[in-house]
């Protein structure tokens, strides 16, 4: 049994939660299922298994993986030997994945069989990987014959736990974060309700969890921030966590509401809160009486979205997060049904998380009610930076008055009362007639229409405005909205000049797994769509 943790470490807060409740359900992911008790004991199996094939404190473990109970064990497995579990896109091919494996300086891969054929190709060109295990008959094996006591080892506050992200734009990069850092600005400080605050000590922990777990489901896979952080938030704090196998499946989201009697559910964008709210209405309703909210983190909630949650669930309370791998949790949005309809302007995030600043061109913080547009800064509990990055950490994160704080790249204005209204992100923003307009507002004013089923926008180059604004479009099925009808719609609701342009029509928006935004991909399509 485990004492009431002295660290801020990962393991630590699991080993207490495991030995608090060990008959309670942990995680449910398919037709797998584990206790507390049941899913300790596979990670020590696990962390042992690991240990004696050479990995140990500081070593990546790559985690090559679908959604399955095995990802958190590895996860928590990697944590309790010091070692730092790296998250991989499992629709990653051969060149991305030896890229990833090579950059993240993995020195093991857990995967599975559908997945093992690509580690095989690229693991003979990678000597730093010198451990792969694949899930099912081998892994089972592995942790039957492994030892079944906890291994003694003494962690620390400072241990590492990276996330690798890959943004809209770029190369995926390893955000490195402490352990304590990360337990405070990711994963709620032994509060995910956001009722009582943080902890300020870790001995505090057991008496946070309740006689009665909360049943919480993360529709995103594991690989995604989103899905880790909620995940080990409420497993940290006793709680229940189910999470969806696969691709994304509406309806077996909503049948598992019902037989889990889920009390939260968190999506990622409209990518993934529009199919959900499609599947409810072919099927003309589920048993959601359990749901108590529904929030949203990792990619914009339009207000046509919000709007048709509380149609269909006008009892629940919405949570619409504003952060980043980099930042963590910076703010929310909470709302119900009651509060009215959401407002059709840009996003308000009036409950910080963490100390939060906009400044202008000139470095001074925008005063509220201002109207100015500025960068966002996030202080508090930070990363230490990017996973052998020097130039892109001293870009981002900077000294201001003597405290560190992050640049995390949007754009934002300060209201009257104080609260941060979101307009976009820096890289979205398309400079047109020398007036800029930001991809994400645009974007939300287009899902308001009903012919739009989901849209990215893009600038192309222009040789009378220098860039014009492209909509790339997903029709709803059936409908085949024009240029003219779109541009009438958004000057009802932005300044003309943000209106598109052009409007390319497509079969489907690209989005990762995760419901990101593919602009690389949406460029391209806008590119070829106005060219030819």
């Amino acid at each position: 049994m485990s004492q009431a943790p002295s660290t801020f470490n990962f393991a630590d807060i699991w080993e207490m939660a495991a030995d608090a409740v060990p008959d309670h359900e942990a995680l449910v992911v398919g037709d797998q299922r584990r206790t507390y008790a049941q899913l300790d004991e596979r990670v020590r199996r696990l962390a042992n298994h690991l240990s004696g094939r050479g990995v140990g404190r500081g070593d990546h473990v790559a985690l090559y993986l679908e959604n399955c109970a095995e990802y958190l064990e590895a996860m928590l497995a990697a944590f309790t030997l010091r070692a730092v579990p790296i998250n991989v896109n499992h629709r990653y091919v051969a060149d991305e994945l030896g890229y990833l494996l090579d950059n993240s300086d993995a020195v093991a891969v857990i995967t599975q069989p559908s997945l093992a054929p690509t580690v095989d190709t690229v693991v003979g060109h990678l000597p730093a990987v010198r451990v792969t295990l694949v899930t099912g008959d081998d892994y089972d094996a592995a942790l039957a014959a492994a030892p079944g006591e906890r291994p003694a080892i003494t962690r620390s506050s400072d241990d590492r736990y990276i996330i690798y992200t890959g943004g809209t734009t770029g190369m995926p990069k390893g955000v490195v974060w402490r352990h304590v850092d990360a337990f405070y600005a990711c994963i709620g400080g032994g509060d995910p309700m956001r009722l009582h605050g943080p902890v300020k000590r870790p001995d505090e922990l057991p008496a946070r969890i309740a006689e009665q777990p909360v049943c919480f489901l993360p529709v995103a896979p594991m690989m995604h921030a989103a899905a880790q952080w909620t995940s080990l938030s409420w497993l940290f704090s006793g709680n229940k966590v189910v999470l969806m196998p696969g691709s994304l499946d509406p309806g077996a989201v909503w049948h598992a509401v019902e037989r889990e009697k889920v009390n939260g559910l968190t999506v990622v964008g409209d990518a993934v809160a529009r199919p959900l709210l499609d599947a409810w209405d072919r099927a003309g309703g589920y048993d959601a009486s359990s749901l108590f909210t529904f929030s949203n983190g990792g990619a914009p909630m339009s207000p046509a979205t919000r709007a048709r949650v509380f149609a269909t669930l006008p009892d629940v309370f919405l949570a619409d997060g504003f952060g980043s791998s980099e930042a963590g949790t910076q703010a929310s949005m909470r709302v119900s049904a009651k509060d009215g309809p959401p407002a059709a302007g840009p996003v308000r995030f009036n409950h910080p998380a963490k100390p939060t600043i906009v400044v202008d061109a000139a470095g001074a913080e925008v005063v509220a009610g201002s109207g100015v547009i500025g960068q966002v800064l996030a202080g508090g509990h930070l990363p230490l930076g990017y996973h052998k990055d020097p130039e892109a950490t001293g870009a981002s994160f900077v000294e201001r008055d003597g405290q560190r704080w992050l640049i995390t790249g949007d754009m934002a204005t300060i209201a009257a009362d104080g609260s941060i209204e979101l307009v976009g992100r820096g890289s979205g923003t398309i400079n047109t007639g020398g007036e800029k307009v930001f991809a994400e507002e645009v974007e939300a004013a287009l899902k308001a229409h009903p012919s739009v089923y989901d849209c990215l926008v893009v600038g192309v180059p222009d040789e009378h405005w220098g860039s014009a604004v492209v909509a790339v479009v997903q029709p709803v099925a059936g409908a085949a909205p024009t240029l003219d009808e779109l541009v009438g719609h958004c000057k009802q609701r932005l300044a003309a000049y943000k209106a598109p342009k052009h409007l390319v029509v497509v079969d489907a928006v690209a989005r990762s797994p995760s419901g990101k935004a593919d602009y690389r991909w949406a460029q391209a399509a806008a590119e070829k769509g106005v060219g030819s």
